[in-house]
């Protein structure tokens, strides 16, 4: 008895509530005592005031030279006269103003972008219009065109969405901050071919969110792309959703953007409280600074227990682990800081990787997020809904968790509503910069990213100069090995390996113009290619 009255005294004292808001955060769950979170008071202290200088417009991006506007802006951005434009657009194709290079209602909208770029648009999409939205009818959209995403340089995830619309009947969004995106450019260029295959005119279908000067801005104005928009420097592409880059494609959606910004908006001010006992995102950050012991040694599992919130915890990976994975901290000293992010959706949980997480190793803290109003009233049994089953799932687990040490962050929003998702978004975009204040890293640049994309330019060369070696070499066998050994690139057999292969299974495609490629598997010496000349 006396235990069960000291948990729920926890419970009282380490639950943080906003009526107004109907947002509660629990953190009773997490193991840490007074001590341990008093213990933060000077380091919180040293974040709000690194916190107001971000939003006082001074340098928080060291690396880059570059200010932090994300949460300043979008206080702003809705009596902006962007804004008005973004709506204005977005209603005159709903509404057959604009139309296709042939006359046609523009039905089909393909935003093209990766990573900040996109996944943000697309959690927002899914979780308010949900997976089936394309599958309305017109008028169950509200005159709003169906909405499709190209995220990699993956032909497949294309030729998908080529397959099923209407070329004359598409709009083409690419949204590139920089312009230069390798991937975004790719599908620019794959897009391009289909509509000249089709005797259509990308550009006229076209339109655009990058920088202002941006290689794509140039592209697009050179080309008369139906409309660019331009989007700020300031703001990086994780903590775009609530600038241009997430309002134009809910404008497409018929998404309600500005009551997503006042739901931002509203937690960004609940979020500048100094005293960090009563600030969210600051608690959120001191529960992952105590249990990871400043290092994230304990990883973040995410669970919403929402079918609409299924892309949550892979939009908060990129948000948190590309802020948070750094080699460097701010003095140039190396850190290798990070926190991992993994996730599903619950109860669907339940049935896959929480036996791992009740059983296995404890090198975790979970954090649920419980939407209360439920979508449908189903009744199960006598006084028991289907939704009340979803919340049975949700406390029974987090209480078998709890009663094994597992530590446990509880997080309730009322429904799902732009508002709401507003809310959630801001809340993860103050944590995180707070927590990168608390581990002395900068946040807002992504050295690792850069250091992959150089790296695979050094593999798209080899891919070029091995292209010219088969066309000069033909005909020719032999395995990968022996083909370095002649050409003198014995030290990049891993490589050109890599390289050969993916020649030998697109030959049909690829039309190489002087060579063919083909290969065969010999059990002694493993994949023998077979070069011949055209």
């Amino acid at each position: 008895m006396q235990a069960i009255n000291k948990k729920i005294e926890r419970n009282r004292k380490y639950t943080l509530v906003n009526g107004e808001l109907d947002f509660t955060l629990n953190i009773a769950g997490m193991s840490f005592s007074d001590k341990d979170l008093d213990s933060l008071k000077n380091k919180f202290s040293r974040v709000y005031t690194e916190m107001r200088k971000i939003e006082a417009g001074e340098i928080k991006n060291p690396d880059e030279n570059r200010k932090v506007t994300h949460f300043t802006d979008r206080a702003v951005y809705v009596h902006e006269e962007v804004f008005s434009e973004v709506e204005e657009f977005a209603d005159n194709i709903r509404t057959n103003e604009i139309k296709g290079s042939t006359g046609k209602k523009i039905k089909h909208v393909i935003i093209n972008g990766i990573g900040g770029s996109i996944l943000g648009p697309e959690l927002l999409h899914f979780a308010l219009n949900g997976p089936y939205w394309n599958e309305l009818s017109g008028s169950k959209r509200f005159g709003n065109p169906k909405i499709y995403f190209v995220d990699n340089t993956d032909t497949s995830g294309a030729r998908d969405i080529l397959e099923i619309v209407d070329l004359d009947q598409s709009l083409v969004l690419s949204i590139s901050k920089s312009g230069g995106t390798q991937e975004t450019k790719n599908n620019i260029i794959l897009f391009s071919a289909a509509y000249k295959e089709a005797g259509l005119d990308l550009n006229k279908h076209a339109c655009a969110i990058t920088m202002e000067g941006s290689t794509l801005d140039i592209e697009a104005k050179k080309h008369n792309w139906l409309k660019i928009f331009h989007m700020s420097e300031s703001i990086g592409g994780r903590t775009s959703e609530t600038s241009i880059v997430g309002h134009l494609p809910a404008a497409l959606a018929g998404i309600d953007f500005k009551s997503f910004l006042k739901g931002a908006c509203e937690m960004d001010i609940w979020t500048r409280i100094a005293d960090y006992k009563k600030n969210p995102a600051y608690l959120l950050a001191s529960m992952w600074y105590i249990s990871g012991k400043g290092y994230g040694n304990r990883n973040m599992v995410v669970v919403p227990y929402s079918d609409r919130l299924a892309l949550f915890s892979k939009y908060l990976q990129q948000l948190v682990m590309e802020s948070l994975g750094k080699e460097l901290d701010l003095n140039g000293k190396v850190v290798h800081q990070g926190l991992n992010v993994f996730g599903n959706k619950g109860g669907t949980d339940a049935h896959s990787y929480i036996q791992q997480l009740n059983d296995g190793r404890n090198d975790f803290f979970i954090t649920f997020i419980e939407v209360l109003k439920d979508s449908m009233n189903v009744p199960i049994e006598d006084g028991v809904t289907m939704g009340d089953y979803l919340h049975g799932f949700q406390a029974g687990l987090s209480s078998v968790l709890e009663s094994k040490d597992r530590e446990v962050i509880q997080i309730q929003i009322s429904e799902i509503s732009a508002f709401n998702l507003g809310m959630l978004i801001a809340l993860y975009e103050r944590a995180v910069a707070a927590y990168a204040e608390l581990i002395n890293i900068n946040a807002f640049h992504q050295p690792g990213v850069q250091a992959y994309k150089l790296a695979s330019n050094e593999t798209i060369k080899m891919v070029v100069e091995i292209g010219k070696i088969l066309s000069k070499i033909a005909p020719w066998e032999g395995s990968a090995q022996e083909f370095c050994k002649k050409t003198e690139l014995t030290l990049k057999e891993i490589e050109v390996s890599g390289i050969l292969a993916k020649f030998a299974k697109n030959n049909d495609k690829r039309s190489f113009k002087k060579f063919s490629i083909t290969r065969k598997f010999d059990i002694s010496k493993g994949w023998i290619y077979y070069i011949s000349k055209k």
